[in-house]
C-alpha cells in the first residue's frame, strides 16, 4: 500500500481511482463494509482502491474540547487498510484553512487532484465547512465534478448501528467482548515501549511498559489475556492496565508481559490486542502474594490461548 501525505499531482498517476471517504476511526465493521464496497468496485473496473482520510480528526481543530478520544493508532490503522487490500491511502493533516473549505470546494478538490471514477462513503460521512455536504448532496452533484458516488447503508449488528461512539462507550464499560464484536477483531492499543520501574524483573515477570494517551480509547483498570505483536512477529501475554497499587504506582498506564519473549524492545512500537479480562486490579499485601496470582494468571492466559 503506498502512503501519500500531500494531496497534489496525483490525476494522472493512478487509473480509474475509487475513493473510500471517512475518518474510519477504529475501522470498525460499519467502517469495513464501506472500505470493502470500494476495493470490489475497484476490481470490477479494473481501478485502484484508495482511501482519503486525515491524520488527525477534524475535531481537534474545530472543536478540540470534543473530539473523541481515537480508538487504536494511526500506525494500527495503516496496517489494517493495508491487510485489507487498498492500493493507496492518502492521509493528510487536517487544518484551519481546510476546515474553511465549503462542500463544492471539497469536491472541487478531489475533482483537480484525484479525479476520481468513483466515490463511496458511509451513510453519516459530511464534509465542508461545518459539515453542510452530506451524503444526499454528494449523490445529487457528483456528476458535475466528474465521478459516480455510492453511499452505503448503516451497519447493524443486533438491529443497532455500528459507530465509533458506540464502541468508545463499550470500551469505557468494560465490555470487551462486544467492543471486539463491533470492531471484528480485538480491541488493539499501540504505542511505544518505555522504561519502567523494572520491578516486573525481579520478581521474574518483566514487563513492557506503555504509556497510556489521554486522547485515546482505553478499557478500565484490570488484567487482560492479551496477543501482541513485536516486529511482525506475535506472542501471547498478560496485560495489567491501571495505576499498579500494590506499589503505588501514581500514573496509569499498561504494563505487558510478553510470554517467552525476553528481547530489548525500548523505544520500539507494540500492538496489545485484548482477548479477554482475567481480573480486576488488586492491592497486594507481599510480593510473595502478587508472584502467586501472576503465575495463576500465566496459567489463565495460557490455557486461554491454547483452547
Amino acid at each position: 500500500m503506498e502512503i501519500v501525505k500531500k494531496i497534489s499531482g496525483l490525476t494522472k498517476k493512478y487509473p480509474r481511482p475509487v475513493v473510500a471517504l471517512g475518518m474510519f476511526d477504529g475501522v470498525h465493521l460499519g467502517h469495513a463494509s464501506v472500505i470493502n464496497h470500494a476495493i470490489e468496485i475497484a476490481k470490477k473496473i479494473d481501478g485502484t482502491a484508495i482511501i482519503f482520510t486525515f491524520s488527525n480528526h477534524p475535531l481537534t481543530i474545530i472543536a478540540p474540547n470534543d473530539a473523541p478520544l481515537m480508538i487504536g493508532s494511526k500506525n494500527l490503522r495503516r496496517e489494517i487498510f493495508s491487510a485489507m487490500g487498498i492500493d493507496v491511502l492518502i492521509e493528510i493533516p487536517f487544518t484551519k484553512e481546510f476546515s474553511k473549505k465549503s462542500p463544492e470546494e471539497f469536491l472541487e478538490l478531489l475533482q483537480e487532484k484525484i479525479a476520481p471514477t468513483y466515490v463511496v462513503t458511509g451513510p453519516n460521512y459530511t464534509f465542508g465547512r461545518f459539515g453542510r455536504g452530506n451524503g444526499r448532496l454528494l449523490l445529487r452533484e457528483c456528476e458535475n465534478y466528474g465521478f459516480k458516488a455510492e453511499v452505503c447503508q448503516s451497519f447493524n449488528v443486533d438491529r443497532k448501528i455500528v459507530s465509533s461512539t458506540r464502541i468508545r462507550a463499550l470500551i469505557a464499560a468494560g465490555d470487551l467482548i462486544s467492543a471486539n464484536q463491533l470492531l471484528g477483531r480485538n480491541f488493539t492499543y499501540a504505542g511505544k515501549v518505555v522504561n519502567g520501574d523494572k520491578r516486573g524483573r525481579k520478581i521474574g515477570f518483566p514487563t513492557a511498559n506503555l504509556e497510556i494517551s489521554y486522547k485515546k480509547a482505553m478499557l478500565p483498570n484490570g488484567v487482560y489475556v492479551v496477543r501482541v505483536k513485536v516486529r511482525k512477529n506475535f506472542y501471547n501475554g498478560i496485560a495489567n492496565v491501571g495505576d499498579n497499587p500494590t506499589f503505588k504506582v501514581a500514573k496509569r498506564r499498561l504494563e505487558v508481559f510478553i510470554d517467552n519473549f525476553t528481547k530489548n524492545i525500548y523505544g520500539e512500537e507494540i500492538f496489545v490486542s485484548f482477548i479477554s479480562k482475567i481480573r480486576d486490579e488488586k492491592i497486594f499485601s507481599s510480593v510473595d502474594e502478587l508472584k502467586n496470582q501472576l503465575n495463576e494468571d500465566l496459567r489463565i492466559m495460557r490455557n486461554a490461548t491454547t483452547n
